[in-house]
């Protein structure tokens, strides 16, 4: 039997994040494996005219919970829904269900964060840093707390190249940004941004770093960890491959590849793509909530939840497989395709690159108006292209994360849970996941049916004809008009030509002497 399962039932357990994509498959993997488990609260922020039981009813009604309500029939008595706001002192939880929290919660996963890398700080801050102090502070106050884990990111430290399992140090201090945060005027504080994340690429990486050293200062004798997962993608096996229900990491990429929108990027091919199925993390998070509790180790420990180090795939190989399923070729067949295009980092290849993806949009708007329709591939164009241009440091750098910890929690698991909480992505197969991710993208996120995969297909193929004829032409053009202003083009021009012609009249008179 489990030992980790056994250990979650009848626990009282705190989510927050858990109408997001992580603390989702979370919830779902608590209740399956854990079905005699007491109550899971999750914070939830009020939407107008949606109570709480509906919100909850929505994220039980989706496929993700199917084997759920198999092994767990009153699933939805055990899910207890509070008003909360992380942007709200104190939450602005009522005082009744601020007592019911304190005085019964087991175990927190703290898994609510803002994950928009153009976040203003501020709003990063609140979310990432002061939510995380508050609810410290509020887990200090449980007296049957057993443990508290804290969900950060592996890019938390990026400005580094080798990243160990350990909580690094800030420049300035998290309470003084905390403090600074609510009297500084925005415009200030947007003019001090860049100087306070310094080589950091982002406010999203600069606050999580904030929140861990929040959680080092202010964890007090409470038993704490934290998981570092790196880019978070679709399941891999559980409770079936391939579920996403988000745009986050490379779901967006791959959408706009198979909608034929996207036909480069500017990348480092051999830099490592360290994704990470997301039930991976959350196998590795429950067994850390497991092993911290009854462990109780003495300082606070970091587990990297990571591909690269132990399994590395690069951006170039999942770029082809993506390539592979989308146009349902063999895998070995993308190597010869060039669909998938990873420029180099140079200002002409950007600007070049920037050009054929707005040009054509411009064109099709244009069509759109002329046909009586409202105009949107411009609009649709700006965000991807917006969107890539935040993951292009992501996919133009490759780290070493160490990850003994995660290696040691594993060597402690019998061999019933490591294979129930399996988190050794040693065992993935990153051909068969990437297919599994890209299929899941088409059939849960876009609701699409997979019968319509030949249809779509030679859309593709119509969409890549166009953009290359386009491409043709333009060439053509800026060719004329440097013919017409530059000697030496006229030069090379009329060399190739004269080439040319010399060649074919070679060719003919060979055929002619054979004859």
């Amino acid at each position: 039997m489990s030992m980790i399962a056994a250990f979650y039932s009848n626990k009282s357990i705190l989510i927050t994040g858990a109408t997001g994509f992580l603390g989702k498959v979370l919830m779902e993997k608590l209740f399956r494996t854990s079905p005699h488990l007491k109550v899971i609260y999750i914070l939830v922020r009020p939407k107008s005219g949606q109570t709480l039981q509906e919100r909850v009813f929505q994220i039980l009604n989706s496929k993700l919970f199917e084997r759920v309500k198999e092994v767990c029939p009153n699933v939805h008595e055990k899910i207890r829904p509070i008003s909360a706001d992380l942007n709200q002192r104190d939450f602005a939880i009522s005082k009744e269900d601020m007592q019911e929290l304190l005085s019964c919660t087991n175990i927190v996963f703290h898994c609510a964060a803002t994950v928009r890398f153009d976040a203003h700080l501020r709003e990063a801050v609140q979310l990432n840093v002061t939510a995380t102090q508050q609810l410290l502070l509020m887990a200090s106050e449980m007296p049957k707390l057993e443990a508290f884990i804290h969900i950060s990111t592996a890019f938390s430290n990026c400005n580094l190249s080798h990243i160990d399992e350990v909580i690094y140090p800030c420049p300035v201090e998290p309470r003084k940004i905390i403090d600074s945060m609510e009297w500084l005027d925005d415009s200030i504080i947007e003019e001090i941004t860049p100087k306070l994340i310094g080589d950091r690429p982002n406010t999203y990486t600069y606050t999580k770093a904030l929140g861990e050293v929040v959680v080092q200062q202010e964890s007090g004798n409470l038993n704490v960890a934290i998981v570092r997962p790196s880019i978070v993608g679709a399941t891999w096996q559980e409770p079936f491959p391939g579920w996403v229900d988000n745009l986050n990491g490379p779901s967006g990429l791959i959408i706009a590849t198979g909608k034929g929108f996207l036909r480069s990027i500017k990348a480092t091919p051999m830099a490592v793509a360290d994704l990470i199925p997301v039930d991976t993390v959350v196998n590795l998070t429950i067994a850390v909530g497991w092993y911290t509790a009854v462990h109780r180790p003495k300082s606070t420990l970091i587990y990297h939840s990571t591909s690269g180090n132990l399994n590395p795939c690069n951006w170039y190989e999942m770029g082809l497989q993506v390539l592979a399923t989308v146009e349902k070729i063999p895998f070995e067949s993308a190597f010869r395709r060039p669909n998938a295009d990873f420029t180099t980092n140079n200002f002409t290849t950007q600007y070049w690159n920037t050009v054929s993806h707005w040009a054509p949009a411009i064109i099709y708007d244009f069509y759109l108006r002329l046909t009586g329709r409202k105009p949107r591939m411009l609009k649709l164009m700006n965000r991807l292209l917006k969107t890539i241009s935040m993951l292009e440091y992501f996919i133009n750098h490759s780290w070493e994360w160490s990850t003994n910890n995660t290696e040691m929690l594993l060597s402690e698991l019998s061999p019933e849970d490591q294979r129930v909480f399996n988190f050794d992505v040693r065992q993935l197969n990153w051909l068969e996941y990437i297919e599994n991710y890209v299929l899941g993208v088409k059939k849960y996120l876009l609701k699409e049916d997979l019968a319509g995969i030949p249809k779509a297909k030679q859309h593709l193929k119509r969409l890549r004809n166009i953009h290359y004829l386009f491409n043709t032409a333009l060439f053509l053009i800026i060719w004329r008009l440097l013919i017409a202003r530059s000697q030496m083009a006229r030069n090379i021009w009329f060399f190739i030509v004269s080439f040319c012609y010399k060649f074919i009249s070679y060719f003919r008179a060979s055929s002619t002497l054979k004859v």
